[in-house]
């Protein structure tokens, strides 16, 4: 088996359960998984593979991104969606997204997939949750499979068009029965339960405005079926959504979810920023996550999630960047200052949130949330997943007292390399996997045939 030694790293920021930060640390790997770590004095001197990091690095675990729409990254800063809130940005974009392929949905994936490595992630999870055209879920896996990232597929789904009281067209909704069975097959084809899996599936209606409750709990059934499937939604997200929810279920947004069984550890939705304080309670004694995606809910008006009092309440909270036409971004680095300035902002406090806390739920509170214990830290036994940051550039200078707050106190833009399952995916900031400035013009010229086809 290939051996791989990481050596002379400034700092190696482990996250493990002591929370170690090792000076002239090393990493020493074999196969896809960590087997020692600790000092370079203490570790093996050679290895198939050496990498010596010149005392110049701090080396952390992996970030996980746990909510996020790929698909979007052909739609970014759609003029009709620029200026409004999430229901008016949702039917801007509705009509453009009707006239998806398979194809865009591959290399958009692609696009936002290679986004999210140069940003420091190496595990993240996507929810599509339309298909229209040719659209299948297997395109966007075969196109992420081929840039490295470790990823959890979501089979979203809308079955409650707006005939029916739903906010999507109806051109873009499928039928009940056709989506369980499609989420069925893709469960059996591809979903990966076992430890170190690069690929696993996700059941995941798209949103209480969107599909029934009947769907909700037949998700729900179909995912508890089968190993290691978990469900995903989106939750609470603005004022309007939980006055949708009054309206058309007669509950608040939690209170609807636990009705559905929407409640668990293998449970998780995204945003949550009016949840409120009995939700938040039952989230934490039942293990249900929470994917905060500060940016899109600043960028849609939605408000500022209350994750100081959801971890106060043992809610496992994880980042994500949201869909890449809310954000309009797909960098996690950002995200995780974002989410920790934000912190601060909300509660006027600035014990709401410190920088270690924001690259734990980064870290550790993403892969929980994903339900994984084989990412998240870096220890004995754990997925060979970590990232490598150059203390030597312009934006930290002066941090030396403590270059580990850096990461996020600082502007952080892009890792300088990254590794997943062992497998060395950036290198000096550059891409190994893909070839990006072609990535970056396929995407473009999508992007535009698509804009067209929704004019015509």
């Amino acid at each position: 088996m290939p051996t791989l030694l990481v050596k002379n790293i400034h700092t190696l920021v482990t996250l493990d359960e002591q929370r170690r930060e090792i000076r002239h640390g090393a990493l020493f790997v074999v196969d896809h998984v960590i087997q020692q770590v600790g000092t370079t004095a203490e570790l093996p001197d050679s290895a198939d593979e050496v990498l010596d990091l010149g005392d110049r690095h701090l080396v952390l675990p992996g970030f996980v991104n746990t909510h996020h729409h790929f698909f979007q990254t052909l739609t970014r800063v759609t003029p009709a969606g620029q200026n409004g809130d999430l229901f008016q940005w949702l039917q801007a974009h509705y009509q453009i997204w009707a006239h998806l392929t398979g194809a865009d949905l591959a290399i958009a994936s692609q696009m936002a997939a290679v986004e999210l490595l140069l940003s420091g992630c190496t595990t993240a999870s996507d929810h599509h949750y339309i298909f229209p055209n040719d659209c299948t879920l297997d395109h966007q896996i075969e196109a992420v499979g081929a840039t490295g990232l470790r990823f959890h597929a979501s089979r979203g789904s809308m079955s409650v068009g707006e005939s029916q009281g739903g906010l999507p067209p109806d051109r873009v909704v499928e039928s009940e029965a056709a989506i369980l069975k499609d989420s069925q097959r893709l469960i059996e084809q591809y979903h990966d339960a076992e430890r170190y899996a690069m690929l696993r599936i996700v059941v995941a209606p798209c949103s209480p405005f969107s599909v029934s409750e009947a769907l909700m709990r037949e998700s729900a059934a179909l995912a508890r079926s089968y190993p290691g499937v978990r469900l995903h939604t989106h939750l609470a997200e603005n004022r309007g959504d939980v006055e949708y929810s009054l309206a058309s279920f007669g509950k608040r947004p939690g209170d609807y979810a636990e009705a559905v069984g929407w409640l668990g550890a293998d449970v998780w939705h995204a945003h949550c920023v009016k949840l409120s304080d009995r939700a938040i309670a039952q989230f934490g004694q039942t293990g249900t996550g929470v994917a905060h995606c500060p940016c899109s809910n600043m960028r849609l008006a939605s408000g500022i999630a209350p994750i100081r009092k959801m971890l106060t309440q043992h809610v496992p909270v994880g980042l994500g960047v949201d869909g890449a036409a809310s954000n309009d971004a797909s960098n996690l680095l950002h995200e995780a200052r974002t989410a920790f300035l934000l912190a601060r902002v909300r509660d006027e406090a600035a014990s709401a949130m410190t920088a270690r806390e924001v690259l734990e739920i980064a870290t550790r509170g993403g892969a929980r949330v994903l339900g994984r214990d084989d990412i998240g830290y870096l220890a004995p036994g754990m997925a060979a997943d970590f990232i490598a940051i150059n203390l030597d550039r312009p934006g930290y200078v002066g941090t030396q007292a403590d270059p580990v707050a850096a990461v996020i106190l600082c502007q952080t833009d892009a890792v300088d390399y990254s590794f997943i399952n062992g497998r060395k995916v950036i290198e000096n900031g550059q891409l190994l996997t893909l070839e990006l400035p072609r990535l970056v013009e396929q995407t473009n010229a999508a992007a535009i045939a698509l804009a067209s086809r929704a004019i015509r």
